[in-house]
């Protein structure tokens, strides 16, 4: 699981630089007001998983939205199929 979080955090890393270049040369306040705060609470949940003992009993709901929502970068090559929920 541990790779999965790493994984996210890369991702939400890349779409965050990759929103910040388009706002810069294309104007595009909009997509970044509807994406970043997106992203930003993906990584905060992301984090908050790292830090979480794993006999909390939160642990297996997050687990499972982490997993869900890794799979909207099923296409990137890193991408493990195991990650799935």
């Amino acid at each position: 699981m541990d790779e999965l979080v790493e994984f996210l955090v890369a991702r939400i890393m890349d779409d965050n630089h990759a929103y910040a270049y388009v706002a810069d040369t294309l104007g595009g306040e909009a997509l970044l007001d509807s994406h970043l705060p997106m992203l930003d609470l993906i990584e905060q949940l992301a984090n908050g998983f790292k830090a979480m003992n794993a006999s909390d009993s939160r642990s297996v709901g997050l687990e499972y939205a982490l997993r869900v929502l890794g799979q909207s970068y099923a296409e990137y090559p890193a991408y493990q199929q195991e990650w799935r929920p």
